[in-house]
């Protein structure tokens, strides 16, 4: 039996324990769950006679290399920060590792150990990071390989709910760490270039900035910018080309409600609320506005922002219930995103029948012997239910399968990488379409970058 060792059974590794289990038996596996709690990791493999169920907390350096030192492969489901010290023990013990994380720069400085090492340390095969670039680089090399030159590259994603069970007027609800979506944009500008100029959105005015998208089949959605779009260049091999630009994708109408709160100050993540506590839901909303004897905080909200009383963003606000003076929010020595964040999870927490949807699309434009051509790409998948949810699917069926891969020596080029050489996704994207993660192509008029799609 050949042993592989998971670190971390969170909400993400559903699937990819599942299709562990499922392999284990013809491909000869013996798979171990570690987590902090053993509950956990005793339920995701439901007593599957090729699973073991262990507690590892990945700060007991001890208990860590025991584990590390069984295992043939080494996938970590950690948060990112926790990576590097079982990386630090697959090198001196050597044994390959599975991420879906960025590559960080502690774990790029392991590279060339791995590589004298032999192995395979793959990190970036989830979703996003993961399916986008394996997706996005097998059209890019298809077109290079008949001698197109690369004038346009997009690339969009979003986890969102499905269109069953979409209940708000947000039309959306939290399928992820809700943390993440009330902090995203922050911590730096969004850079990307257009039409060959480089292009720069602050923080405050992310949200006004966004781009439509259609999907056929689900209508219309809307981009706004990911932070660096810029460091792709060099790692898709597009380094001259004019168009190139990463977003996040929402259903149309919500970057411009979420940017009451940007303008506010509610995401904020950087200082403590006083009386936090205490705060009911209106009176943090007050926190945020001018002192007025008299007007209220509706008023004194509408007014602020020129927010119209039958502005449908108006009744996303009220739905949300903000405006309540006797809920209260009821957090010590919160920020104001920690704030927000217990708010929203009142509203757009899933229900047990919800079902979540992964939304991606690239657009790829190019020339090839003096004609200009556009491709656009795009995958939807629907989650099963909340264990097997969407999100689990496309960020743990990628990791499972480059394991496999690696342990099979389909995919063997040593060192710290990302899945971006045919070597790795051609494999890879090609299993995946048995578990209905399949991309759309349709050629189109070139367009180029269309201004026409730009809101705001």
């Amino acid at each position: 039996m050949r042993n592989i060792l998971v670190i971390g059974a969170g909400r993400s590794a559903s699937s990819l324990i599942k299709y562990l289990l499922e392999k284990s038996t013809p491909e000869k596996l013996h798979i171990t769950v570690g987590d902090v709690s053993i509950a956990a990791a005793q339920k995701i493999i439901n007593k599957h006679p090729n699973a073991t169920a262990i507690t590892l907390d990945v700060f007991n350096e001890n208990d860590r290399k025991i584990a590390v030192q069984k295992a043939d492969i080494v996938i970590s489901m950690l948060p990112a920060r926790f990576h590097i010290e079982v990386a630090k023990d697959c090198i001196a013990l050597n044994k390959h590792m599975v991420t879906a994380s960025y590559i960080s720069k502690e774990m790029q400085a392991l590279n060339e150990q791995a590589v004298k090492k032999g192995l395979v340390f793959m990190n970036e095969i989830g979703l996003d990071p993961g399916i986008d670039h394996m997706s996005a680089m097998q059209v890019i090399h298809r077109i290079k390989e008949k001698g197109g030159k690369m004038l346009l590259f997009e690339s969009f994603t979003g986890g969102l709910i499905a269109p069953e069970s979409d209940t708000n007027l947000w039309n959306y609800k939290f399928t992820w760490n809700p943390r993440n979506v009330v902090l995203a944009g922050q911590g730096g500008t969004a850079k990307f270039i257009q039409e060959g100029t480089y292009k720069y959105i602050p923080y405050q005015k992310l949200f006004r900035r966004t781009e439509i998208l259609r999907i056929d089949g689900y209508g219309k959605f809307e981009g706004y910018a990911n932070r660096d779009s810029l460091k792709y260049r060099s790692i898709y091999g597009l380094d001259n080309i004019l168009t190139l630009y990463r977003g996040t994708i929402r259903k149309v109408g919500f970057s411009r409600a979420w940017n009451v709160f940007v303008q506010l100050g509610m995401t904020d993540d950087s200082y403590i609320l006083e009386n936090s506590e205490n705060m009911s839901y209106r009176d943090f909303i007050n926190s945020f506005l001018a002192y007025h004897p008299y007007d209220s905080v509706e008023l004194k909200l509408r007014s602020y922002l020129k927010i119209d009383q039958d502005d449908l963003l108006w009744e996303k606000l009220v739905e949300l219930d903000l405006f309540n003076s006797t809920k209260k929010v009821g957090l010590k020595d919160a920020t104001p995103a920690q704030m927000l964040q217990k708010i929203l999870m009142q509203s757009w927490s899933l229900e047990k029948d919800d079902k979540d949807m992964i939304v991606m699309q690239h657009k790829f434009g190019y020339e090839l012997n003096g004609k200009k051509h556009q491709i656009e790409s795009s995958m939807v998948v629907l989650g099963d239910d909340q264990t097997y949810t969407s999100m689990a699917k496309t960020v743990g069926l990628p990791v499972a399968i480059a394991t496999i891969q690696i342990l099979n020596g389909k995919i063997k080029t040593p060192g710290v990488q990302l899945p971006i050489t045919p070597e790795v996704y051609t494999p890879i994207l090609k299993e995946l379409e048995e578990y209905g993660i399949i991309f759309k192509e349709k050629e189109l008029p070139y367009k180029g970058y269309n201004p026409e799609n730009v809101v705001g």
